[in-house]
């Protein structure tokens, strides 16, 4: 099987040091769900999925290439996307209504991919069902909504994914590597960014193509599978409109918080934040341009933005340490000094052959620069073309036929939809907001601890 066009699965995981408990594992202990990759071999996860739409589908493409996958159910309430997803997966029973796919007994655990805010009721009756839940970030429309889902997982010791593949991108593992080991000196600041120019709509069965800038069309209307009649726009544009979506807070941040406090191996004290629609006047009630600040309790900071009218840019977490900078979306590093860093960089290198070196992508990037160059180096000797996403959902199923929870997938899960739907809390507040004690967990990794009720009254 192979992890895209160049990378075999086994031998990357080999070369981490996974199969047979490694290096990494212990910076990264989610890929321990690997462990076991040749005892399960020839078990098979049934599987049954909810939403399968665009980016159900696209998560189907990896479940229908695993050998340990059967895909024996899908569940939704728009005829189009289950003709799509019948396409791969053709002997699945068709569901109208998903409370009836949880209680077929054939399926062991479920893919949620449905519109933000109906997450919350699937998954508490997904995990009431006794089923495995691999979810789609965010978790919850709300904090609260997500703290008992992740309750509920705690409560039913369940398995729970959520949908943050860069824990599974071999950029972002030896990069943070790389952060935790201080190869960047002491990390000060993260700067993230999520750019696109575009208007995030889909087009209306039976309604023209909508123009550029025009309004959102009015009127049309669509049956749903279930009996139900819905505006059209909104049911297919969910993610533009407040009361199904919170925006690009939730659609894209999510990745990249999670990217900085696993750097900084802490949860942020504050935030502030400012929102508004600047460009696409359509109609659309969530923001096209994004500002958001979280601080530390040391001062640390960690900026997020997005701005869907200029993709220049695009998308990048910039890892600011004294030593030097990491840039993992693009694969990169940097040093500050370029007078001590041929021997450093020869240091690294011999690590990332010992580590990396019989994978096809995984060729020398030791190369000494310049600093008037400032190219930088390949984390991975290039650029690989995975992003985690075939990892992620190999790692769930691995979880759920062993029905083992891997440790911190959950929890880092949480908190990256917890600090997207607190930093729109901030926005909508106009407001510097400390962190709700009431939604805190138990994680030693940000230091950490649940409050009780009672206390968070006082």
């Amino acid at each position: 099987m192979q992890l895209d066009g160049k990378i075999n699965r086994r031998d990357f995981l080999k070369d981490l040091g996974v199969l047979g408990g490694g290096l990494l594992v212990a910076t990264s202990p989610w890929l321990s769900a690997f462990a076991d990759v040749d005892k399960t071999a020839g078990e098979k996860l049934r599987m049954g999925i909810i939403g399968p739409g665009s980016r159900g589908q696209f998560l189907m493409s990896f479940l229908a290439k695993n050998p340990k996958v059967e895909i024996v159910a899908l569940a939704d309430v728009y005829q189009p996307s289950l003709d799509e997803a019948q396409k791969i997966a053709p002997e699945a029973k068709i569901y109208h209504d998903y409370k009836q796919l949880l209680d077929d007994k054939n399926v062991q655990a479920v893919l949620v991919a449905t519109p933000l805010h109906t997450h919350c009721q699937i998954v508490l009756d997904a995990f009431d069902a006794g089923k495995h839940v691999y979810c789609e970030k965010t978790i919850g429309y709300t904090m609260e909504e997500s703290k008992r889902m992740y309750d509920k997982h705690v409560e039913t010791g369940l398995v729970f994914f959520t949908g943050q593949q860069r824990l599974f991108d071999p950029r972002y593992i030896k990069a943070m590597e790389m952060v935790h080991q201080g190869t960047f000196g002491e990390i000060t600041q993260i700067r993230a960014y999520w750019n696109r120019n575009g208007d995030w709509c889909r087009d209306i069965p039976g309604h023209p193509a909508t123009p550029h800038l025009a309004k959102r069309p009015v009127g049309e209307k669509l049956t749903l599978l279930d009996g139900r009649t819905v505006d059209a726009d909104r049911f297919i544009n969910w993610r533009l409109y407040s009361d199904s979506s919170r925006g690009v807070m939730t659609e894209l941040a999510c990745h990249q918080l999670q990217v900085g406090t696993w750097a900084l191996g802490k949860m942020p004290e504050k935030v502030m934040g400012h929102g508004a629609i600047t460009y696409w006047k359509d109609g659309r009630e969530v923001y096209d341009n994004i500002q958001t600040i979280y601080t530390f309790n040391d001062g640390k900071k960690m900026s997020w933005g997005s701005d869907i009218a200029n993709k220049f840019y695009g998308l990048e977490e910039q890892i600011l340490g004294s030593l030097g900078t990491v840039e993992p979306e693009m694969g990169k590093y940097y040093f500050e000094d370029v007078d001590p860093a041929p021997a450093f960089l020869q240091m690294i290198n011999d690590w990332e052959q010992q580590i990396f070196g019989s994978s096809a992508f995984a060729g020398t990037s030791w190369a000494p620069e310049t600093a008037a160059d400032a190219g930088g180096e390949y984390i991975l000797g290039e650029r690989p073309d995975n992003d985690g996403t075939s990892l992620l959902t190999e790692a769930f199923v691995e979880a759920s036929i062993k029905a083992e929870q891997p440790a911190r997938i959950a929890e880092e899960g949480y908190y990256a939809s917890q600090l997207c739907l607190w930093g729109h809390e901030a926005i909508e507040k106009g407001e510097i907001l400390t962190f709700p004690e009431e939604f805190l967990i138990d994680y030693d990794v940000y230091g950490t601890k649940a409050v009780k009720a009672e206390e968070a009254e006082l």
